[in-house]
């Protein structure tokens, strides 16, 4: 599985939520790609997950990879819940 984490400029909070979700893959034993993205630059990729702010939506809106939406790209919480879920709901 391929993961990017995406935020307007590809820089600190991408890479602070893709950080996170690593540790999360690593502590239940899951293994995928984790990359750190810009907006501009995941248009042409073939991923197999998104994860972005909700304010992102409409940027996203055309790419073919399932998304994630996090109201609060900080809350290490928020990205736990929601990726657990994605996980289970596709297995």
């Amino acid at each position: 599985m391929k993961i990017v984490t995406v935020c307007g400029m590809g820089f600190g909070t991408s890479l602070m939520v893709k950080m996170t979700i690593d540790d999360i893959l690593s502590e239940i034993g899951y293994k995928a790609e984790v990359e750190a993205s810009d907006i501009g630059s995941i248009m042409g990729k073939e991923v197999d997950l998104i994860v972005t702010a909700s304010d992102m939506e409409s940027q996203i809106s055309g790419v073919n990879a399932d998304v994630i939406y996090l109201k609060f790209m900080t809350n290490k919480q928020e990205i736990r819940e929601k990726l657990l879920e994605y996980l289970n709901n596709k297995n």
